[in-house]
């Protein structure tokens, strides 16, 4: 699939990797939907791309944990543009904190950012996609295949998210409907900034150390190829597709090595 003049509808755009998407998907002659609770900065990022590249790019204000927003999200772009080639659902949330200590209702929160967004966005824009033959993008994480400590929650919501994916692409192996999970490694975002602690607040300082994570602008070239080749996954880092082996065939082992990396984190939750 070559991208010039496709639709894309990218969830969570006004920051980290939806922004980075946003931009790699424009630089590649797509036209862009923009979705984000962040209105303001969403139409200063859609007026930039098309004054640089040319396409035509909206914004709309959308919450995904609301299904009525995720319709109203798809109905504002079939009215803009006529058309959905391709949908990324970016929108996401993180977590740190151990369960023993969490608010069930973080829990509840990170399900309703990461997975049911997803799935209210995908059911209303799946018809469209059907007529296009184009594409569903999940940007899921390595959490989806390994449970991380501190992220029970992230962790469960992106096994969820692969699942539901997974599920999804059996039932369209005829309808010409490609389906991609995309699994970034720790990426340089303000994801850990806005992380929830265990009574629901954003924690606002990062305890892993960025510089040594991919930017957000290698992961979107990263998925805008695999869009264009149709991909089924995408294992982004050599520890990501280190940690899948592991677990499955040294799944002792690995639980070992994740709770090492997790105790050497500033102000570790593990002792």
């Amino acid at each position: 699939m070559k991208l010039k003049d496709k639709v894309v509808i990218i969830t969570g755009a006004s920051s980290g990797i939806g922004k980075a998407l946003a931009t790699e998907f424009a630089l590649r002659g797509a036209n862009l939907v923009l979705a984000s609770r962040q209105y303001v900065t969403l139409c200063g990022i859609a007026q930039d791309l098309q004054n640089q590249y040319a396409i035509k790019a909206i914004a709309v204000q959308c919450d995904v944990t609301v299904e009525e927003d995720c319709a109203a999200l798809v109905k504002q772009t079939l009215l803009t543009f006529g058309k959905i080639d391709i949908l990324i659902n970016n929108a996401g949330i993180s977590m740190r904190a151990l369960f023993k200590d969490v608010d069930l209702q973080v829990m509840k929160t990170l399900m309703d950012v990461n997975f049911w967004g997803t799935v209210y966005c995908t059911k209303h824009a799946l018809p469209e996609i059907v007529k296009t033959r184009g594409s569903i993008v999940g940007v899921s994480s390595i959490a989806g295949y390994k449970g991380l400590p501190g992220r029970a929650g992230y962790s469960a919501s992106k096994y969820a998210m692969n699942g539901f994916l997974d599920a999804l692409r059996v039932e369209n192996l005829r309808t010409g409907v490609h389906i991609m999970v995309a699994c970034p490694g720790f990426t340089a975002s303000n994801i850990r900034n806005t992380a929830l602690d265990k009574n629901g607040n954003q924690q606002g300082e990062s305890t892993l150390e960025e510089d040594k994570m991919m930017s957000a602008e290698e992961v979107a070239r990263l998925i805008a190829n695999g869009v264009e080749d149709r991909d089924r996954t995408l294992i982004m880092t050599f520890q990501g597709k280190l940690t899948v082996l592991l677990s499955k065939f040294w799944p002792g082992f690995l639980d070992k090595q994740v709770f090492k990396v997790f105790a050497r984190e500033k102000n570790a939750l593990l002792k």
